[in-house]
């Protein structure tokens, strides 16, 4: 089947998903079939995003519609749903199948510079570290109806969460946890494989801690989570993240996985007394004491290994 650049989905077809599966049949003839069927299933997520979107024909695809779906699916990753990997592969996919679609290398779209790798050296500091950056946006959410994601947003702040644990997050729980033991379990949302019984308990260190997971554990009602009981967590989640880049416009900040990488910075200088490599531009603690803080933090952000923690705080070298 060729490109004819005047139909609709450049003559592959007359919906995007059908039209990214004959393209792939185009490109690899009939081999590769397992090659074709883990780019069509990713084909298709990028299908339902642009039909979200309002766009039902390839040939409405631009470089602004490519820039939006790396926000998208950076926030997939921000928000703990996949692999930074993972993420990659659904851009590559995009690129494969557009370039097959238009016969040309024109639009694209660069997996790393979206969604990077996790395990580099943060450079910069996290725009939510001084907390009252937070103070405009929250305070919008609040105004315009949206108290559950200002709510989610405080949590992630305050605990060093990622979106999904936040959302996930059985507050009532939580503070009973926090007002018995301290600290709160995370269970809910994880990434990494955490096997069945595995803690990650986070310190309750401020009053704002235990203020947050009040007011959280009264919005929660009779459910078991933050989620609204009439969405789905995938619904939510768009939703959530919809309304927080809306309250963000004009600010500095960034998505919620900013307000994680601020959590360390924080937690950094509780620990050692200095602040944070990323903040002061070197490590300003003698190695061992370095190494103790991202050990705890490696655990308190779920992650198993202290080198991925540089990409919150900054290089311990």
């Amino acid at each position: 089947m060729g490109n004819v650049g005047g139909k609709r989905n450049y003559g592959y077809g007359k919906q995007l998903a059908w039209a990214g599966k004959n393209a792939l049949a185009d490109r690899y003839g009939q081999g590769h079939f397992a090659t074709r069927a883990t780019h069509e299933e990713r084909w298709n997520q990028f299908a339902r995003f642009l039909k979200s979107q309002g766009i039902n024909d390839a040939r409405q695809i631009d470089h602004t519609v490519l820039e939006q779906y790396g926000h998208h699916v950076r926030d997939l990753v921000s928000s703990g749903d996949i692999t930074v990997a993972y993420a990659q592969n659904l851009l590559s996919t995009v690129n494969v199948v557009l370039q097959t679609l238009r016969k040309d290398h024109v639009l694209s779209i660069k997996p790393a510079q979206w969604v990077g790798n996790r395990s580099t050296v943060r450079q910069t500091v996290p725009n939510s570290l001084e907390r009252t950056t937070l103070k405009q946006p929250i305070d919008s959410l609040t105004a315009n109806g949206e108290r559950t994601v200002a709510l989610t947003a405080q949590l992630t702040r305050a605990f060093g969460l990622r979106f999904k644990e936040a959302s996930l997050l059985n507050a009532i729980q939580a503070l009973n946890q926090a007002n018995k033991r301290g600290y709160i379990n995370i269970t809910q949302g994880t990434k990494g494989g955490r096997g069945k019984g595995t803690d990650r308990w986070v310190p309750i260190t401020t009053q704002e801690q235990l203020t947050l997971l009040t007011q959280a554990a009264q919005l929660q009602g009779k459910a078991k989570n933050l989620i609204p009981t009439d969405k789905s967590y995938s619904q939510w989640r768009d939703h959530a993240y919809y309304h927080w880049r809306t309250a963000n416009k004009g600010t500095a900040l960034e998505g919620f996985h900013d307000m994680r990488a601020a959590y360390a910075c924080e937690r950094y200088q509780a620990i050692t007394g200095f602040q944070a490599p990323v903040v002061t531009g070197k490590r300003q603690v003698d190695k061992a004491l370095d190494t103790q803080a991202r050990v705890i933090l490696s655990q308190e952000l779920g992650h198993n290994r202290t080198d991925v923690i540089a990409a919150y705080i900054g290089s311990g070298k």
